[in-house]
């Protein structure tokens, strides 16, 4: 990022003239075909006489070319057969890379852009980035780089001469981010050079966050290399936190990276090691949202001497202890309702409104009573209505139909009862050999949903009690995403005792169950809490922690937490769409993990999908791991997830690639997720946007210069 802007050499110089005339000659072929596509009111491209052109053409065409024909001809064949129109390449921004190969005496262009355009006669290939075979080239190698690929028919060998991500805005060439160099169109029209480092992330990064597969709780090295033991490093604040007596309720509040999670679980081993007999390991516990939190607490537990500590995410505690409560079997669970759903059924006013409901409730209900009359309140619309009004806009009145229908589909008869009498047991299943109800609406038929069972259980405790459960000590960390219905459960759990560690921060929330820490320490029926506010953050360089605050806003706490350390600046960088933004993002890992292969990076998204299409983009690097399920390893190389894998979780470095308005909009509830994505990195933060970026990222004059 130090590198500073330079007037162009001759080889610069020569960059720029041959993109510049590519493009040209691409906009020139684009606008003849568009000509000749009004001259005859398109029917040329639907005609018979251009199919037979096109396959005359793939008869001659090279093996590398064949493929995006053979796609064209089946594009215009579809296109025939209904009377469409395939539109061209949008001539203010054909394509988002350029890709010059040699194999033998031969040397082609391929430009990768959203769509294919063949123009033989000019030179031109534009070929769909997703698709195209010869794009294999583009994300495996690079400019220099030998390269031996197989594609159909044939295995390809060559060099790569020229690879480069080109941005086009309103068909001006403003940007080439090559393997070595950047050029960048200035306002006044000029070029200017940078260094490949300006769009490097700064070395220097590798275990600077903890990182338990590695250094056990360690937290960086200390002068000799070796790693730092966390217990060591406590500072005196946190400390008396873990020193607390026992029997006290403890919250433990701070910002992102000051603790929290560390103190919770040291005061546990310190309860267990102190009071062994009062405070069994058997009946100590864990519980947190996420998978990802919950593999990284258990490693943590190891050195401390208590691992054999329960370790439980939100749904399998629910799951486990409706099991030991209601009996088996548990209906089969549904783990991903509708947003609108999941939302309205762990939301503070349904809690209230369920407490109203339910106020004559019988001691004892069974399970199957329970769900009935549970299903019935989720599909009477007068009764959500209620509770949608009471949240005070913080559910939208969509998720009342949608709650609805929902719970019409889970009321139906389950397909497998609906084709019992059906003889043939091959008639029960698809071409596919799955039955025929799976991944269908019918699916839903007899399940709950994950969210159901906390209030299942909320309900049996309130009408009575959970006898014969206990708990002596337990830890609830990110407590701001546990529900009502969850810290009511959990707080008959602890019984008398009142023993036990919540962690949080109001800033991360990142669901709407949320009702503050009074509600909160009120429903889990804890009193006296010692309050304790962790207010250093350790994590995060002092840049990121102040644009984390800047991105709060509004919701940003009074007290500013101290950081003690400067650090790398965080990058932010634009493109016109969300491929350029990708491709750029996946440069920037490679070239990352090849210099320092040992540290832990994160393409952190908004959103699995986005996560999904990043993880293609570098699938083949061994150290590209997909996580959207919380399967970290915590080993050295690359995560690719989504914000809710990745809370409560760091990592030496932090790319956001999809940081724009999208994504990430002026909301409340994009403020806490994008604070919570800026906020997991130890040593540097890139904010890369595609599109229009987020304006939670404050005045674009001060940000970093962008390439």
């Amino acid at each position: 990022m130090s590198s500073q802007p330079a007037s162009l050499s001759a080889e610069d110089r020569a960059i720029l003239d041959e993109e510049e005339a590519l493009l040209s000659r691409a906009r020139a072929a684009l606008q003849a075909a568009e000509e000749r596509l009004s001259d005859d009111g398109g029917s040329e491209l639907r005609s018979i006489e251009a199919l037979r052109a096109l396959r005359d053409e793939a008869a001659s065409a090279s093996a590398d070319d064949l493929p995006p024909l053979l796609l064209e001809m089946n594009v215009r064949q579809r296109l025939l057969e209904r009377g469409g129109r395939e539109p061209l390449p949008d001539w203010r921004a054909p394509y988002l890379a350029h890709l010059r190969v040699r194999e033998g005496s031969a040397t082609k262009d391929y430009l990768l852009g959203r769509s294919s355009f063949l123009d033989p006669p000019s030179g031109i290939r534009i070929v769909d980035w997703r698709i195209a075979p010869v794009a294999r080239i583009f994300y495996r190698y690079r400019e220099g780089d030998e390269y031996e690929e197989s594609f159909p028919g044939r295995t390809a060998e060559g060099v790569v001469e020229a690879r480069r991500i080109v941005v086009i805005a309103g068909g001006v060439l403003v940007r080439i981010i090559g393997d070595r160099i950047v050029l960048t169109r200035g306002d006044d029209g000029h070029w200017m050079r940078s260094g490949r480092d300006a769009v490097a992330l700064s070395l220097g990064g590798a275990g600077t966050a903890t990182r338990p597969g590695a250094l056990g709780v360690g937290i960086g090295t200390g002068s000799a290399g070796g790693p730092l033991d966390v217990t060591a490093l406590l500072d005196a604040e946190q400390f008396a936190a873990i020193s607390a007596p026992p029997e006290d309720a403890l919250l433990v509040l701070g910002s992102a990276g000051s603790g929290k999670t560390t103190v919770a679980l040291h005061r546990l081993a310190h309860i267990a090691a102190r009071e062994p007999k009062n405070y069994p390991l058997a009946r100590m516990g864990v519980v947190v949202p996420e998978e990802g939190l919950a593999r990284l607490s258990r490693r943590m537990l190891q050195p401390l001497g208590v691992g054999k500590t329960q370790v439980k995410t939100l749904d399998a505690w629910s799951h486990d202890l409706a099991r030991q409560v209601f009996g088996d079997p548990i209906p089969r669970i549904c783990m991903d309702a509708p947003a609108l759903v999941s939302g309205l059924k762990r939301h503070p006013a349904l809690y209230d409104a369920l407490r109203e409901r339910f106020a004559g409730l019988k001691e004892g209900t069974s399970l199957k009573r329970l769900r009935r009359l549970l299903a019935d309140a989720f599909s009477d619309r007068s009764f959500l209505g209620g509770v949608v009004a009471a949240s005070g806009g913080g559910l939208p009145r969509g998720g009342v139909e949608e709650t609805v229908r929902h719970t019409m589909l889970q009321l139906a008869e389950p397909g497998e009862k609906q084709v019992r009498h059906i003889i043939d047991p091959e008639m029960k299943r698809a071409v596919d050999n799955r039955a025929v109800w799976e991944a269908t609406p019918d699916e839903l038929a007899g399940t709950l949903d994950v969210e159901d069972l906390p209030i299942l259980l909320f309900l049996r405790a309130w009408s009575g009690s959970l006898a014969g459960f206990y708990a002596a000590h337990l830890v609830l960390d990110e407590a701001e995403d546990f529900a009502l219905f969850e810290l009511f459960v959990l707080g008959k759990l602890l019984g008398d005792t009142g023993s036990v560690t919540l962690a949080g921060d109001e800033a991360q929330q990142t669901s709407s169950s949320f009702a503050g820490w009074s509600r909160s320490l009120e429903t889990l029926g804890v009193s006296g809490v010692r309050t304790c506010r962790l207010a250093v953050s350790y994590r995060c360089p002092r840049p990121v922690a102040d644009l984390a605050r800047g991105i709060l806003g509004h919701l940003a706490p009074a007290a500013e937490a101290r950081t003690w350390r400067e650090g790398a600046p965080v990058g932010r960088f634009e493109f016109p769409s969300e491929q350029q933004a990708e491709l750029f993002v996946a440069d920037a890992v490679r070239d990352l993990i090849q210099r320092e292969p040992r540290a832990s990076l994160a393409i952190l998204c908004h959103d699995s999908d986005t996560a999904r299409r990043c993880y293609e983009l570098i699938h083949e690097l061994p150290e590209a791991r997909l996580v959207l399920h919380g399967d970290f390893s915590f080993d050295p190389g690359i995560d690719v997830t989504d914000v809710d894998n990745a809370k409560g979780l760091e990592f030496d470095y932090v790319v956001v690639p999809d940081a724009s308005v999208e994504a990430y909009p002026m909301t409340d509830d994009a403020r806490r997720r994008l604070h919570v994505a800026v906020t997991r990195t130890s040593h540097q933060l890139w904010l890369v946007s595609g599109g229009t970026p987020s304006p939670l990222l404050g005045d674009p004059t001060a940000r970093e210069p962008t390439v």
